[in-house]
């Protein structure tokens, strides 16, 4: 019965830690001021009629602050990228060289870099929430523990355990949001 108690703990845990882990995926994709690959390789290309994503038909890398490099393993797929470079509406303008596409990554304006933390913000307010709905979810599984039969006192440890690693984890995404803000406001 106590083992119910650590996996209802351990389960939670898991959760929330992947939680913090798609928030950190997220906000390196959030633009800061300087060319990164992860800002591109997320988009998908028609490729003959299947939806790709971009860092699985070429390589992608950011050579200098500046630029993004992207080099199809399919020199026929390079109009494709193009096009869908330009549709995803990230701000770019893609160069076609018929070998590689340069992306020039513009400097941010102050109202660029505002409007990229107010997203930060937002993506880090959805992780909160998830945290949030995983607390309850293991309150709630504490709850029907106790029916079982295991010891209120065992569920009351379990209980404020799940609320200190709620208060744990929203301190992450705290910092990892304040990390950011500065990353992006940095000129």
């Amino acid at each position: 019965m106590l083992e119910d108690v650590q996996f209802c703990l351990d389960v939670a845990k898991e959760s929330m830690h992947n939680a913090v882990a798609h928030l950190e995926r997220e906000m390196q994709k959030v633009r800061a001021g300087k060319a990164s690959p992860k800002m591109v390789e997320g988009i998908r290309v028609d490729y003959y009629g299947t939806i790709t994503p971009l860092n699985q038909m070429a390589n992608i890398s950011a050579p200098d602050p500046k630029t993004i490099f992207i080099q199809p393993w399919d020199k026929n797929a390079l109009q494709l990228i193009e096009k869908a470079i330009m549709a995803a509406n990230l701000g770019f303008n893609p160069m076609n060289d018929g070998m590689v596409i340069r992306i020039p990554v513009p400097p941010l304006t102050e109202e660029r870099r505002k409007e990229y933390v107010k997203r930060a913000k937002t993506e880090a307010e959805n992780a909160r929430v998830v945290i949030r709905g995983l607390r309850k979810e293991a309150n709630d599984t504490a709850k029907k523990l106790e029916k079982q039969g295991i010891p209120e006192d065992e569920i009351k440890k379990l209980e404020t355990d799940i609320q200190n690693l709620t208060n744990e984890y929203i301190q992450k995404i705290d910092k990892i949001i304040a990390a950011k803000e500065i990353d992006i406001m940095t000129v």
